[in-house]
Formats: structure tokens, C-alpha cells, sequence
């Protein structure tokens, strides 16, 4: 967290960052694109984004904020079971939160690890969650690719964000 000093100089288009970045991210997540197949497994644009500003910003990005993003999320993406998302961003950034310490001032490699472990869970857990709903078991397949893309694409993802994070800072 910024000192409250800081936090104070902070104007509006700096508290609405995190929250703004994590809407366009989701609008990203569920654009169409004339891949076949690619739905199913678009990157999670939007656990990047919870990750980073849990990490970063914590105060701009509270309880309240990811769980409207998740469930925003879901109905824009048609998923069957509403809440499923927020349920799993809220864990995420709860885990992140508690974790935080050794995420803040370190090097990219090691926030990237962190990212991939976080994504790993999360995915795993969403299946496990999802096969429950369904009642039998989903296919591991779609979780894994998507996993692996969102863990591939985190760097663009955590730039663009360090970028908007940057420009509304100096604003």
C-alpha cells in the first residue's frame, strides 16, 4: 500500500485506474474473434489485472470492485454459473493480498512466478468448481491451454497495466 501521504495526492483518474483498467481487461476478455476454438480459452486478461493492482494498489481495487467486475464478467461472457468468476477473483486477490510482501519491489521474474503459481490455482480450482456444478467431470483440456496462454500473455498484460499505472500517477 502507498503511504497515506501519497495516497491523498492521488486524484480521481488515479483511484479509478485499477478499477477502469480491470472493465477494459474484461471487455477484452470476451470480444469476439473469428478464431475457431478461441473462445473457449481467451486468455484471463482479467485475473492479470487482479493480480497487478492487488499487488500495487490494493486500496483502488477493493472486495466490492472485483466481485461487480466478476460477475460482469460472466454475464458478458455467458457463463452458465454467475458468480463463478467473482468467486474466483475474490480468492485471488485474497491469497494475493496475504502473499503480498513478496510480490511488492521485486524483480519481473519473480512477480511472473508468483502470477504463474496464482494462475495455476486458480484455474485448477475452477475446474474443480465447475465439474461440481456440471455434476461429472469437464475436461481438463480447455483449463490447461487457457491456463498456459494466460501465464504466456501475463507479460503484455502486466506492461499495459504498469503503463496506465504510470501515466494516471503522473496526471
Amino acid at each position: 500500500m502507498a503511504p497515506v501521504a501519497l495516497q491523498r495526492e492521488i486524484g480521481l483518474p488515479g483511484r479509478i485506474t485499477p478499477f477502469a483498467t480491470t472493465l477494459l481487461f474484461v471487455l477484452v476478455s470476451v470480444v469476439p474473434l473469428q478464431i475457431p476454438g478461441f473462445a473457449a480459452v481467451t486468455p484471463s486478461f482479467v485475473l492479470m489485472a487482479v493480480f497487478h493492482w492487488t499487488c500495487y494498489w490494493p486500496d483502488f481495487m477493493p472486495l466490492s470492485a472485483v466481485f461487480t467486475l466478476g460477475v460482469l464478467f460472466d454475464l458478458l461472457n455467458g457463463t452458465p454459473y454467475l458468480g463463478t468468476s467473482a468467486l474466483l477473483l475474490l480468492l485471488v486477490r485474497t491469497a494475493v493480498l496475504s502473499q503480498r510482501r513478496r510480490f511488492v519491489n521485486r524483480d519481473f521474474p519473480v512477480l511472473w512466478l508468483g502470477f504463474l503459481v496464482v494462475a495455476a490455482a486458480n484455474f485448477a480450482l475452477a475446474w474443480a468448481l465447475v465439474s461440481l456444478l456440471h455434476g461429472g467431470i469437464a475436461g481438463l483440456r480447455p483449463f490447461l491451454f487457457q491456463a498456459v496462454l494466460t501465464v504466456a500473455c501475463y507479460p503484455v498484460g502486466s506492461a499495459l497495466l504498469v503503463r496506465a499505472h504510470r501515466a494516471f500517477l503522473r496526471a
